[in-house]
């Protein structure tokens, strides 16, 4: 069994093809999937596929750096509301993305501190988006995240220097397709060794980040690609994929207490 700790499950592309998604997740052995919302209306949309697949998903309720501009004055009285339902088990993807600035800085930090709190209050994993923003996300967590605070750093692509300053946190990683693309994955090769395997979970990110390698190349990422990333990180660790899956698997289950 495998569990895919990030899909983008509200993307238009997925969306349209739902059912078949689904049933070629299944079929693939990847039986939990994890919905990323970036915005209060992803959170929304989110909730209704959850009810739809009450024994194969669960969510995040959250607003990515992207989004933060975008964010009405009552976001985090809103995201308090839809973070009560019962198939949203972590705060996120929120964080810092100082690469593109979609949004000014000083608004990306005061929404994330305000998401940062709320995980507090409700004692939710953290799952976190950074890009060129280390310093200041961890500044922001040291200051503001409880001391026991989950946190699972979303997509992680650095090398030995950035893994060792999230572990220095406790942080959980997450590992995409990235890991399958030769051309840029040296760092992530480099730090993966080092990468604490009990807090390790394996994600696609889809429908983005498909990857490399698989023929006939898909028209896009999908959870059921979840052992394509899990034999790149099986083969990089000296490990069975079937000993990385239920290794994963469990984490995941731990990491989002789904018991």
């Amino acid at each position: 069994m495998w569990f895919d700790a990030g899909v983008n499950l509200t993307n238009k592309r997925l969306l349209k093809a739902l059912p078949e998604v689904m049933e070629a997740a299944e079929k693939a052995g990847v039986t939990r999937q994890l919905i990323i919302a970036t915005s209060l209306e992803e959170t929304r949309e989110a909730i209704k596929l959850c009810e739809q697949y009450p024994q194969q998903l669960v969510m995040t309720a959250g607003i990515h750096p992207h989004d933060a501009e975008q964010a009405p004055e009552s976001f985090a009285d809103e995201l308090r509301a839809l973070a009560e339902h019962k198939a949203v088990v972590a705060i996120g993807e929120c964080g810092l993305d100082f690469n593109r600035n979609y949004s000014p800085q000083d608004t990306q930090e005061e929404v994330f501190v305000a998401q940062i709190k709320l995980a507090n209050e409700l004692n939710l994993p953290l799952y976190l988006h950074e890009r060129d923003a280390i310093d200041k996300q961890i500044e922001l967590l040291n200051r503001y995240c409880d001391d026991d605070a989950t946190c699972l750093t979303h997509c992680f692509t650095g090398g030995p220097a950035e893994l060792e300053r999230y572990m220095a946190r406790g942080h959980w990683f997450g590992v995409t397709g990235w890991i399958c693309d030769e051309r840029r994955n040296s760092e992530l090769m480099a730090a993966l060794p080092s990468m604490p395997l009990d807090r390790l979970v394996l994600e696609t990110d889809a429908p983005f980040l498909l990857p490399r390698g698989i023929k006939p190349r898909p028209k896009m990422n999908e959870p059921k690609y979840v052992p394509v990333i899990g034999a790149a990180v099986a083969e990089a660790l000296g490990m069975s994929a079937e000993a990385l899956a239920s290794q994963t698997t469990n984490n995941a289950e731990r990491l989002f207490n789904l018991g």
